[in-house]
């Protein structure tokens, strides 16, 4: 009994290897992580992890972590091909290589842990496909929020919940920008050179200030929040581009703050997915998330209200949330549990849910109209509003410049998507009271 004891131990201590692909801010991040705590994370988990190979373009910049001798390696294939890894991790980024070699990886039996949002959401169903029918795990925790743990939280902590809505602010460049223009005034032109210097922001900023980014992380939360099929296709996606000093000022004086939001909210045997600046009230805890962080506001039937917070980018905040996954994955290994394939394990009870098409969705709104000083043009306006079945809550005018244009702010109640569309069309036809650029804002809150 006491050999076959001491036989189990060694089999125990034998190391899970691991090979990354792409060695940039993330693949950094997790290498140092790997190598510094080694001995803490083989103190915790009862056997070693070791990391085998490293490959990347560019193997001759220091990075400033020790590591042995034949790891470096500018061949992807001595990752992805080599039958002594057991788990790769690919950090390369964008669509097409990396696709390619996180299937090539799958195909070949190897467990693949990655940080690729945009990856998942646009061609995640091919590749939780080809997990399944390989028998491998595929773990994504570092895909969204960086170091803030909210792909465990949806899918372990919160599954005996049915969630009713997820908000957040998962985008700390676009967070970084709407904050110092509510603190300073800041023009947005301004603060994004701001934040390019600082190394907050790309040299081509598009994919966070124009929302993507975020609507790639909502992509995979809805999937996991609501056991939706991943639908990045259907996100409604708007940026903050259009976004003025002007306009988050007026929301201040209203009592709002302005986000860009990821909001996936279910109701009614539907999901909405959409990704848009939104005026929030400044005493919500979301409001109060500023800079470069993220938090991400959960809701489920049974917990109530739960909020995530924390650094979302980063080298070693993602980092951890990669290794999180290496280790779960490795601790599967060795205890001879089953393979888990995050999304496509997802279900849900019931008719699945639809996705509600945005002309539907119902919110609050705010109008910021460049409004010609003449008699009868605010009562124009209301017209065409009260014509869309839109209630008006509240009316801000700024100044006095007969015959010119002067702001004119309007807060309503809740109205539908569609009809506000077709009103504001209408309005900005009426040359003779609004000229110069509108500004809509959608808001959230109690009434």
């Amino acid at each position: 009994m006491a050999k076959k004891q001491n036989r189990n131990i060694k089999e125990d201590k034998k190391p899970v290897k691991v090979g990354i692909l792409g060695f940039g801010t993330v693949g950094s991040g997790t290498a140092r992580i790997l190598v510094e705590n080694r001995e803490l994370l083989e103190g915790r988990l009862g056997f070693p992890i070791a990391l085998k190979k490293i490959a990347d373009l560019n193997i001759r910049k220091d990075r400033g972590i020790a590591l042995g001798k034949g790891v470096l390696t500018t061949d992807a294939l001595q990752v992805t091909d080599d039958p002594d890894i057991d788990i790769v991790v690919e950090l390369i980024g964008g669509l097409g290589a990396a696709k390619e070699l996180m299937l090539r990886a799958i195909r070949n039996g190897k467990h693949v842990v990655t940080a690729n949002k945009a990856l998942l959401a646009e061609r995640g169903r091919e590749i939780f496909a080809a997990a399944r029918k390989y028998g491998v795990s595929l773990g994504f925790e570092a895909s969204v929020g960086g170091g803030i743990p909210i792909i465990k939280a949806l899918g372990e902590g919160l599954i005996a919940n049915r969630i009713n809505y997820v908000y957040g602010i998962v985008n700390g460049t676009s967070n970084y920008i709407l904050t110092k223009m509510t603190d300073e005034g800041m023009e947005f032109s301004k603060v994004l050179k701001e934040a390019q210097e600082l190394g907050y922001a790309e040299a081509d900023p598009t994919l966070d200030v124009g929302g993507a980014d975020s609507a790639h992380k909502l992509t995979i939360l809805a999937s996991l929040a609501f056991g939706i099929p991943l639908s990045y296709k259907s996100v409604y996606t708007e940026g903050i581009t259009g976004i003025t000093p002007a306009d988050i000022a007026f929301a201040s004086e209203l009592g709002f703050k302005i986000k860009l939001l990821a909001i996936a909210k279910a109701a009614d045997g539907q999901v909405e997915l959409r990704v848009h600046p939104t005026m929030l009230p400044k005493d919500y805890l979301i409001s109060k998330v500023d800079g470069v962080m993220n938090a991400i506001y959960v809701n489920g039937r049974e917990t109530g209200d739960t909020l995530y917070y924390g650094r979302g980018a980063g080298d070693m905040p993602t980092g951890s949330a990669v290794v999180s996954d290496i280790a779960d994955i490795a601790q599967r290994i060795t205890g001879g549990a089953p393979p888990k394939s995050g999304l496509a394990a997802v279900k849900t009870a019931g008719t699945p849910l639809g996705i509600r098409p945005m002309d539907e969705v119902e919110s609050m709104y705010y109008f910021r109209f460049a409004a010609l000083d003449r008699p009868k043009v605010l009562s124009r306006i209301s017209g065409v509003l009260g014509e869309n079945n839109i209630s008006i809550a509240s009316v801000i005018q700024k100044g006095r410049k007969e015959g010119e244009a002067v702001p004119l702010v309007i807060l309503t109640h809740k109205a539908k998507e569609k009809n506000v569309r077709k009103a504001i069309r209408k309005i900005e036809g009426l040359r003779a009271v609004v000229t110069g650029k509108n500004c809509l804002i959608r808001v959230e809150g109690e009434e």
